[in-house]
């Protein structure tokens, strides 16, 4: 384990969080909130930042499905009681570990932050966070008020990062 922190201007995209030990050998359990789930797992490095904001650089060595949950072995935690030390830790990468998507793909990451405007050009805000519900993931936007839109191509029709912003085919009154 390496302590570290962002260097300045260093995007980092959150990827899970480490939720207890698993075993007696100093693996970790992970919630992962990559798709599909494994793909934490294909990160070489993960910065760990605890509940206090201390960050340290983690090596996942390996993993896999245990159940319903992620399990993974790392670097330099050799321990029960070292793997919970970790526990509560949000992991992020830096955003440019990630591979281009794919044509007309997007992160979401990169849309956090991007004003949001009707098909009509009616400005709803800006896109601050995903949520993930059962349906679909749903894109919530703030600005004068809260607007929480399901985050498929039905409603979201064009993305341009270039000049910041995404067009939605959404009622504003709803």
């Amino acid at each position: 384990m390496v302590r570290g922190s962002p260097g300045p201007g260093e995007r980092r995209v959150a990827l899970g969080r480490i939720t207890g030990a698993w075993g007696v050998r100093g693996w970790v359990r992970l919630q992962s909130w990559t798709e599909p789930p494994e793909q934490i797992l294909e990160f070489g490095t993960w910065q760990a930042t605890g509940p206090g904001g201390a960050a340290i650089e983690l090596q996942p060595l390996r993993g896999h499905r245990q159940g319903r949950q992620l399990v993974a072995q790392l670097a330099g935690v050799e321990d029960r009681d070292a793997a919970q030390a970790l526990a509560g830790s949000e992991l992020s990468v830096r955003r440019d570990e990630f591979p281009p998507p794919a044509a007309g793909e997007y992160y979401r990451a990169d849309l956090v932050g991007l004003e949001v405007v009707t098909l009509e050009g009616q400005a709803l805000g800006r896109v601050d966070h995903f949520v993930e519900t059962p349906a679909n993931p749903v894109m919530v936007v703030r600005g004068e008020r809260e607007h929480w839109l399901p985050a498929v191509p039905r409603y979201l029709r064009q993305v341009d990062l270039d000049r910041g912003r995404v067009v939605v085919d959404w009622d504003p009154e709803l």
